[in-house]
């Protein structure tokens, strides 16, 4: 079944929000739009850097694989954001594995068709450089982060993010609205799945947390926050 993209979607989009209609026309036009299906690899962490993708329904989520064997999760993408497009305007293989949380679509295009957008209308390239930008720099302070805070604090941190990504009300609290994991967690934070485990059971029996449905709820963000900034697990 057909997806039909209606270009003032992309006015939402990091790289688009500046484009008038016809850019946005030209923007829909270079590229193909796809549905995925949750479990999809998109791309695979290795592979020649040769696509820009953007998301418009669903999650992603990038994950890297070290030398030794172990992942790390970089980043949840959600509606509107880029990804794989650094790696292919530089010419360098995909970094990490992208692969779809739950079932979405997105749409994407070659290298050198988003080349060419950014040389036809370069408000493209000046948003694109900005959203880099605030990946990086959210990039140091995670590892800031592993450098310096105590576990739970990481663990709380990642998922006052989390809400902030994805965040739905609900009659239970603030559910994070596609599956994490417990193994996500402990990939996000550097942890082991064991203390994310005794962490997160520890933090339901105190009702800042809860789950249902492969979904975590905050019941209660002020603590969790609190948390966050503190490290204080007392």
């Amino acid at each position: 079944m057909s997806y039909i993209l209606d270009p003032q979607t992309l006015r939402t989009f990091d790289m688009f929000g500046a484009l008038d209609e016809p850019a946005l026309d030209a923007v829909i036009a270079a590229g193909m739009v796809r549905r995925l299906l949750a479990g999809t690899t998109i791309f695979a962490q290795g592979d020649p850097g040769l696509t820009c993708h953007s998301l418009i329904e669903g999650r992603v989520k990038i994950v890297q694989t070290q030398a030794n064997g172990g992942q790390s999760v970089l980043r949840f993408i959600g509606p509107g954001e880029m990804y794989g497009t650094v790696a292919a305007m530089m010419n360098k293989p995909f970094p990490a594995d992208a692969v779809a949380v739950t079932d979405g679509v997105e749409i994407v295009w070659p290298v050198a068709a988003m080349r060419q957008l950014i040389r036809n209308h370069p408000e493209i390239g000046i948003s694109s450089t900005a959203s880099a930008g605030e990946r990086l720099f959210e990039l140091h302070g995670r590892i800031g982060d592993l450098a310096g805070e105590r576990v739970e604090q990481r663990i709380a941190r990642a998922l006052v993010r989390l809400t902030g990504q994805g965040g739905r009300q609900t009659d239970a609290g603030l559910e994070i609205d596609f599956p994490v994991t417990r193994q996500d967690l402990a990939e996000m934070t550097g942890a082991t799945l064991h203390t994310v485990s005794r962490t997160l059971a520890a933090w339901d029996q105190r009702g800042i947390i809860g789950g249902a449905r492969r979904r975590i709820i905050v019941r209660n963000l002020e603590a969790l926050t609190a948390l966050a900034d503190s490290g204080d697990d007392a």
